[in-house]
């Protein structure tokens, strides 16, 4: 007799434009149909709630109302309690910090499995939401990290167990990933009169991108007799001040800020090389997608980036913070485009053997029925 269908939540903040929230797109459209799966969110908003409902799914909403410190969230982890044993559901997979405050002791509550996502350094919190993060973790049945560096540190310095951690590297669907690349710009791109172009694909929100060492990189690599163009996809509150320092320093007319775009894939294509430059990072969907277009990609050496960016076989590994030896490594690339043309042959079959969206969402399932089942 066939068993019944695994009663399976994927719980996020929202559906805005990320990489979390696009690997859990991604998981909804692959998981197979063994699941009855359901989407719980805090914000029932953002542009990839269209393919959501295009797959039938209408998320649950569990509303914080701007703040954890109000009694709303008592109420919110009550109600999710109820609507968990209502639905009989055997496994919650949470994937950010505000939806593991309220799924983690609403599953407690009502009997189900949960799984808690870690997939950053938690670099983005302070002490309390960190001490608050560590024991919710704790609380969690089982743990999922993207890359070995999430796993080390929860193990070191959260005292996670190591048999309750397992990591699942982020997934990419090559196929449609090329069928993106092909399909062309949304948008024109500036004229760069043949010069050389490096993509830098991150929001603007937080330092921790750090694109001002791309634009101190750039500088030095104009001071060193070479023009090299940028193309900065993404966008938020830092922009106005980075377009000030690319003025500063002198390369306002070879940095191209291109706001938020939807065929990074074609942006990727018409590139040379690409660059991460983060001071801290989990598992960059940026630079895998840069990977897949068969880029050199030059990444710090934070987080998971030297797992995806093997120094001097798929691309450039540098410290963080350091501009100069950003601008170092770009010379480097455009003083041997031979060796830049490998890594990036060497960085797409990376993608292919090791992060392909199959082998991501078979990794899950498997995962799922033994946390929930014990198979």
């Amino acid at each position: 007799m066939a068993q019944a269908p695994l009663r399976l939540v994927q719980f996020t903040k929202s559906f805005y434009f990320g990489g979390t929230e696009v690997q859990v797109v991604e998981l909804l459209r692959g998981l197979p149909a063994s699941y009855r799966v359901q989407v719980s969110v805090l914000d029932a908003v953002g542009p990839l709630m269209e393919p959501i409902r295009k797959m039938g799914i209408t998320p649950e909403e569990f509303s914080l109302r701007g703040s954890l410190a109000r009694p709303n969230t008592l109420a919110q982890v009550m109600r999710m309690a109820r609507w968990l044993k209502q639905e009989r559901v055997e496994l919650v997979h949470v994937h950010d910090f505000y939806a593991t405050v309220l799924a983690v002791p609403a599953a407690k509550l009502a009997g189900t499995k949960v799984i808690v996502g870690r997939l950053d350094l938690a670099h983005w919190h302070g002490k309390v939401r960190r001490a608050l993060l560590r024991k919710l973790t704790h609380l969690a049945d089982h743990v999922v990290g993207n890359a070995e560096a999430i796993r080390e540190m929860l193990v070191k310095e959260e005292g996670i167990a190591p048999e309750k951690i397992t990591v699942i590297p982020n997934g990419l669907d090559i196929v449609r990933f090329d069928q993106r690349r092909r399909a062309g710009l949304q948008a024109p791109l500036p004229d760069t009169h043949g010069a050389p172009v490096v993509v830098h694909v991150a929001n603007m929100n937080h330092p921790v991108k750090r694109q001002e060492d791309l634009l101190r990189a750039l500088a030095l690599v104009r001071r060193a007799g070479h023009t090299l163009h940028a193309f900065l996809v993404g966008d938020g509150p830092r922009r106005p001040e980075m377009e000030k320092l690319a003025g500063a320093l002198g390369v306002s007319d070879t940095v191209h800020f291109l706001k938020h775009r939807g065929d990074v894939p074609a942006i990727y294509e018409r590139a040379d090389f690409g660059v991460l430059c983060s001071s801290a990072e989990g598992m960059s969907n940026a630079v895998m997608e840069g990977m897949a277009a068969g880029l050199p990609m030059v990444v710090t050496n934070v987080g998971g980036n030297p797992e995806l960016v093997a120094d001097g076989e798929r691309g450039l590994v540098v410290p963080p913070l350091r501009p100069d030896a950003l601008g170092e490594a770009f010379l480097q690339l455009l003083g041997d485009r031979e060796r830049g043309r490998r890594m990036g042959a060497q960085a797409r079959a990376f993608v292919e053997r090791e992060l392909s969206l199959t082998r991501m969402v078979r990794r899950h399932d498997a995962l799922y029925r033994r946390v929930a089942r014990g198979e």
